[in-house]
């Protein structure tokens, strides 16, 4: 069974950006696949078990950026 959670990523400006915060939340164990919304600065996490968002702000905050 996966898990789905979506956040709002404020301060990315360009892909590289997307890259940076999507390696940066891959890492997070369980996390199966990260779809970044440049645009609208959506993140959507899905996993194969429940992760804390504790684990996604941290990972973001890590890439240089920051969940609002």
């Amino acid at each position: 069974m996966t898990s789905t959670a979506t956040f709002t990523v404020s301060g990315m400006t360009c892909e590289h950006c997307v890259a940076s915060v999507s390696e940066e939340v891959l890492e997070i164990a369980g996390v199966l696949v990260v779809d970044v919304d440049l645009p609208t600065g959506r993140l959507t996490v899905t996993s194969d078990q429940p992760i804390s968002e504790d684990e996604v702000v941290s990972a973001v905050d890590e890439a240089g950026y920051r969940v609002s």
